[in-house]
C-alpha cells in the first residue's frame, strides 16, 4: 500500500509541490515560535533568586557633592543614618546603575587557567545590599569590614558563573583573573541566580564587588526596603528629605514592582505581536492545504470513482487521501527538521540545545495535526462521492 502511495504522489510531484512548500514554510514557523515560547518558560519557572517588592529606587545627580572621598565618606554614612532612621525604611544600600530592572548593564571578563569567560555582569554594591533584595548564598559569605584589607579583592559569583567556571567544584576560595589578567580576585561566596532583567531571561554570569570610598563620587542610586506603611505621602516625605540633602539635584524614586512590570512587558508585547502574525500565516497556510486538497479531489473523482466501482469502500478512499497528506507532511517535515537540527548542533543565539529539540517535536506535534485535520474534510468528501456519479462525469 505504501509503495502505491508513494507512486501516486511521484506521479503527481509537480501538484504536489505547493502542498510541501506550505508545510515547510509552516514548519519553520511554528519551530521559530515554539523555540520563543520554550526559551520564555523555562526562564520564567525558574526562581526569580531575590525580592522585588517594597523595593524602592532613588536617582539623584551627584556633580553638586564634593570629590574629596574622605568628605564623600561622612556624607554617605550620614545620610544613611538619616534614611534608616525613618520608621517606613527597613534597610539601605548604595547601588551601582545596573541594579536589577534597570536599563544599565556593566559587563567585563574573567580570567582562569588562560581561558576567558567574558559578558560577566558585574555589580558594585555596598554590604547591605543582599539585604535589600534578600538574596540567599549558597556558599561562602557576603561582604564585610575585612574585605577591605585583603591581599586579593574579594568576589561574589553566582550559581551560572561558579558552573561555566569551575562545573560542580566549589568556588569559594578561588582566584580568578580581572578583565585584563593583570590582578587576582578571591571568590568569598556564591549566590543564587537573580533575573535581573524580567522574569523571561536567563540570569546570566554575574559577579558583586564591593564599592569602596573611590566609588562614592560615581555612585548616583540609593536602593531602599520599605515597610508596608510606605504610601504616596511617605514617597512625598521622602522626595523632599532627598531634595534638600542633594542641592539642584533632579531626585527620582521608581519602585521596582514598576520596574519589573515594564522590563516584562518589553519581552511580553513583541511576543504577542509574533504569535499573532504566525497565527495568521498558519490560518492562511491551513486554507490553502484546504483548498489544494479539494482541487485534488476534483481532478481525480474520476480515479475516485473506479475505485469505488471496483469495491473499495468509503473509509478505504478517505484514508489514502488522509494517508497522502500525511507522507507529503512528513517528507516537508524531514527537510525542515534538517534545518531546524542545526541550531542545537550550532548553538545560535547561545540558547540551550533543550529548548530547540522540545519546540522541534512541538512544532512536528503540531503540522502533523494541522495536516491532519485538513485533511480529514476533503477525505470524507471523498469517500462520499458516488462511483457511477464520477464516472459518468468522466
Amino acid at each position: 500500500m505504501l509503495k502505491h502511495l508513494f507512486k501516486l504522489i511521484w506521479n503527481k510531484r509537480k501538484q504536489n509541490f505547493l502542498f510541501l512548500s506550505e508545510i515547510l514554510v509552516s514548519f519553520l514557523v511554528i519551530f521559530a515560535v515554539f523555540s520563543f515560547l520554550t526559551f520564555y518558560y523555562q526562564n520564567y519557572t525558574k526562581p526569580l533568586g531575590f525580592e522585588y517588592k517594597r523595593v524602592w529606587a532613588v536617582n539623584y545627580d551627584n556633580e553638586g557633592l564634593t570629590k574629596n572621598t574622605d568628605s564623600l565618606q561622612i556624607f554617605y554614612h550620614n545620610l544613611k543614618n538619616s534614611l534608616k532612621a525613618m520608621p517606613q525604611i527597613e534597610e539601605v544600600s548604595l547601588s551601582s546603575a545596573n541594579f536589577p530592572y534597570s536599563n544599565s548593564n556593566i559587563s567585563t571578563s574573567l580570567n582562569k587557567d588562560g581561558k576567558r569567560f567574558d559578558w560577566v555582569n558585574s555589580y558594585t554594591d555596598a554590604e547591605d545590599y543582599a539585604k535589600v533584595w534578600n538574596i540567599k548564598l549558597i556558599a561562602g559569605r557576603w561582604f564585610n569590614e575585612d574585605d577591605k584589607v585583603t591581599k586579593n579583592k574579594s568576589i561574589i559569583i553566582n550559581e551560572t558563573l561558579q558552573t561555566a567556571i569551575f562545573g560542580k567544584s566549589s568556588a569559594v576560595g578561588q582566584l580568578l583573573g580581572d578583565y585584563g589578567n593583570k590582578s587576582r580576585m578571591k571568590v568569598i561566596g556564591v549566590v543564587r541566580d537573580i533575573k535581573a532583567n524580567g522574569d523571561f531571561w536567563p540570569a546570566g554570569n554575574a559577579m558583586f564587588n564591593r564599592s569602596d570610598t573611590s566609588d562614592l563620587r560615581y555612585t548616583q542610586n540609593i536602593l531602599l526596603k520599605v515597610n508596608e506603611d510606605a504610601n504616596a505621602a511617605f514617597e512625598s516625605e521622602l522626595y523632599k528629605f532627598m531634595t534638600n540633602t542633594f542641592k539642584n539635584s533632579t531626585i527620582g524614586i521608581e519602585h521596582l514592582t514598576e520596574m519589573r512590570d515594564a522590563k516584562n512587558e518589553v519581552t511580553i508585547i513583541p511576543m504577542i505581536i509574533f504569535i499573532i502574525i504566525a497565527s495568521f500565516l498558519i490560518i492562511n497556510v491551513a486554507l490553502g492545504l484546504f483548498g489544494v486538497m479539494w482541487y485534488n479531489i476534483n481532478q481525480r473523482k474520476g480515479e475516485i470513482g473506479l475505485r469505488r466501482a471496483i469495491g473499495a469502500s468509503g473509509n478505504s478512499v478517505s484514508y489514502q487521501l488522509v494517508q497522502e497528506a500525511l507522507i507529503l507532511a512528513t517528507l516537508s517535515l524531514a527537510v525542515g527538521c534538517f534545518f531546524a537540527v542545526q541550531f542545537p548542533l550550532l548553538n545560535v543565539f547561545n540558547v540551550p540545545s533543550s529548548v530547540y529539540l522540545i519546540a522541534i517535536l512541538l512544532a512536528v506535534v503540531f503540522i502533523y495535526l494541522l495536516v491532519f485535520a485538513c485533511a480529514l474534510y476533503p477525505g470524507k468528501q471523498a469517500a462520499a462521492i458516488h462511483p457511477a456519479i464520477a464516472l459518468h462525469e468522466e
